[in-house]
């Protein structure tokens, strides 16, 4: 399978972008939509003014002024590149989809309406309105966004999907829908444009990778409140200290109270939240999963219960071949030869499934002779076989066996009975097998549940989540299927408004619902949904309907998608704990140094036992600055995700990274403070 290339945090080319980018966003209108680090920005240019102004007056103290300035101003500068690394990956990621449009001319169908007639004339691509019928034939560029209405072809959908295998698209059913951009590789089709030009699913992706159509999250709105909350406390703490000082009769110049600003409000956490957002909208993208909103990934984390499909995600999608049952006086080895004989002709997955396990399994090898009738599979029959050899070798549905060869199931010899009502309680298919006019045996089909899904599901379970298992098949079927596969609740011979009843009923209870979907029959859950999937490969309803588009149709990829949405909120809560505790450590660096000669008291709190007061404010402020950027990594890479409760997650957040957020600063402080002295830079 061949993806789309992914962008490394070492790329160069992203780099330099985010670097200049970082500038860029220096522009008052672009930092203001963070307000901690534009309170930074704000008192960083009220520090330059003060150093130019000293400059020009030629007063004391001018290296440590320009020293404090110019940190302040790398703050700024490493939390705007943070955000332009994030936005980077995803404006390479919008590079790369640009490069999949060419300027297609389109085959617009002069008479749509007439099936006989395919007059066409050509048309740009960009001029094609939606209600347009065009042709599409081998060769082709499907030139927009559309639903196939007559034909069926081969498409190659790698420059949207990253997927190099080609996949049948026709008129009819829940494979109909066609994307702008990708390319017919054999046959032809007509297709109905559904969207306009500039609001096809590639413009409104490429817009979505890049960022431009992102917004915050309620969550991370909630967060932005409550840091600007306490940047607004520590700016009347800090001008309180300020009358306190001079009540005392310490002297603390603007300079300093500028710096103990910055380094006590939550810049650390206020500098990365952005780039986490952005992170986890990208992961996804990385992941061929595109969400339509910030939102949409955030609901990802708080899901509680999971909707499947069985056919395709908790199974093969395909009833298997697992075992060969005789009847009185046979034995498996008679009926394996005989049904793999008999469906030679049978080119369902079902046939194929027999053939395999014959030979897999019994070493069995077919005949080389050439038979004297053949009887291909059909849906109207439900039969197939050979004649050779003098033998009549037939397999099929059970009804269709018996009323071919004249017999009833009450005529059939008691194991042959047993067999077919044990299959059918524990969810399977019978298929008889026939020599002549007498029974060889049955066939055991069932729907195979993937080996994996159990342990997921097990550990969807230990966080929380309740998996439903959707199907439409009867609730015999259903319950076999269920457990085996270790769901915790189905719903079976389901209709669209079982399944959108049901997310109601769920989403009255409080609980967030996710679930997938490809058809039009599924847009109506899609949407009711918290998150839904809509997979690339469906109709055009399933993926308006749905908040993310899986470009790989995969809807196993359900878990993986509420995994990431986990991912993004342990990251925040994770970096947020970090950052307060960081804060409480800084508090211990400069409010002793600062105050120790008026108070000799706070020097049982001065642990870190720094050089001077200014080397202490220094210090803090360079801290401040690199911590940011030591973060980055983590802030785009996310806090490695591990299913467990939600009691165990706080108590592994408050450990590693509230005691982290504590012990990083003295470290680093201390370390900081020992260079600076030494140095003689404060």
């Amino acid at each position: 399978m061949s993806k789309r290339s992914t962008f490394s945090l070492l790329d160069r080319a992203i780099l330099r972008r985010a670097a200049l980018d970082a500038v860029l966003k220096l522009a008052p209108q672009k930092l203001v939509r963070n307000p901690v680090m534009f309170v930074t920005g704000v008192v960083a240019a009220l520090a330059t003014l003060i150093f130019l102004r000293d400059a020009a007056v030629g007063r004391e103290g001018l290296a440590f002024t320009g020293q404090i300035a110019a940190w302040l101003w790398f703050t700024v500068l490493f939390a705007n590149f943070a955000e332009a690394v994030a936005e980077g990956r995803g404006k390479a990621q919008a590079d790369a989809l640009r490069r999949t449009r060419t300027d297609t001319v389109a085959k617009l169908l002069l008479h749509p309406d007439d099936t006989k007639d395919d007059l066409w004339e050509p048309r740009n691509a960009y001029e094609l309105q939606e209600g347009d019928v065009v042709l599409v034939e081998a060769g082709d560029t499907i030139p927009a966004d559309g639903d196939v209405i007559e034909g069926i072809a081969s498409v190659n959908e790698s420059a949207i999907t990253g997927e190099s295998a080609p996949v049948i698209r026709e008129s009819g059913g829940d494979r109909s829908a066609v994307t702008g951009g990708t390319v017919v590789l054999s046959d032809w089709i007509k297709v109905r444009v559904t969207a306009a030009p500039g609001s096809s699913f590639l413009d409104r992706m490429i817009a979505l990778v890049e960022g431009a159509e992102r917004q915050k999250t309620p969550n991370e709105l909630a967060l932005s409140i409550l840091l600007s909350g306490m940047t607004l406390i520590l700016l009347i703490t800090v001008v309180t200290l300020w009358g306190l000082a001079g009540y005392s009769g310490t002297v603390l110049s603007v300079t300093v109270l500028i710096a103990l600003l910055v380094t006590l409000i939550p810049t650390t956490i206020g500098g990365l939240l952005s780039a986490i957002g952005i992170a986890g909208m990208d992961r996804l993208v990385r992941f061929n999963v595109v969400a339509t909103s910030g939102r949409a990934v955030e609901a990802a984390g708080d899901v509680d219960t999971l909707l499947l499909d069985k056919t395709g995600t908790i199974t093969y999608g395909n009833r298997l071949a697992t075992a060969f049952m005789p009847v009185q006086g046979r034995t498996e080895w008679d009926v394996a030869e005989a049904a793999l004989l008999a469906s030679l002709a049978d080119e369902t997955p079902e046939g194929r499934s027999i053939v395999a396990l014959a030979r897999g399994s019994y070493g069995l090898a077919g005949n080389n002779r050439e038979p004297t009738n053949v009887v291909p599979f059909s849906a109207q029959t439900r039969i197939s076989g050979i004649d050779i050899d003098g033998r009549r070798l037939r397999k099929g549905a059970v009804d269709a066996l018996l009323t071919q060869i004249g017999q009833t199931l009450e005529q059939t010899p008691d194991a042959f009975r047993q067999a077919v009502q044990e299959i059918a309680r524990t969810g399977g298919t019978p298929l008889a097998v026939a020599e002549g006019s007498g029974l060889v045996g049955i066939i055991h089909l069932k729907d195979v549940v993937k080996p994996d899904v159990k342990t997921r599901f097990a550990a969807l379970r230990r966080m929380g989540i309740k998996t439903v298992m959707v199907t439409g098949d009867n609730p015999v079927t259903a319950a076999a299927i269920a457990s085996e596969a270790g769901v915790d609740d189905y719903i079976a011979e389901a209709t669209p408004q079982d399944k959108l009843a049901y997310i109601k009923s769920e989403q009255a209870r409080g609980r967030i619902i996710a679930m997938c979907g490809d058809g039009t029959n599924d847009a109506p859950a899609l949407a009711q949904a918290d998150v839904g999937v809509a997979m690339q490969s469906g109709t055009q309803a399933a993926r308006e309907a749905g908040n993310m588009v899986d470009l790989d149709s995969d809807p196993t990829k359900l878990i993986e998608v509420t995994e990431i949405g986990k991912q993004l909120l342990m990251t925040r809560g994770s970096l947020t704990t970090f950052s307060i505790a960081n804060d409480v450590a800084k508090y211990f660096a400069i409010i002793p140094a600062l105050f120790v000669a008026t108070y000799p008291e706070l020097d049982a709190l001065n642990i870190m036992g720094l050089a001077t007061p200014q080397s202490a404010v220094l210090s803090a402020v360079i801290f401040n600055a690199l911590i940011i950027i030591a973060l980055i990594p983590l802030a785009l890479k996310g806090v490695s995700y591990r299913p467990v409760d939600a009691a165990a997650l706080l108590r592994r957040n408050v450990s590693i990274y509230g005691l982290g957020g504590i012990v990083v600063p003295f470290v680093g402080i201390k370390i900081i403070d020992l260079a600076v002295s030494n140095l003689g830079l404060a």
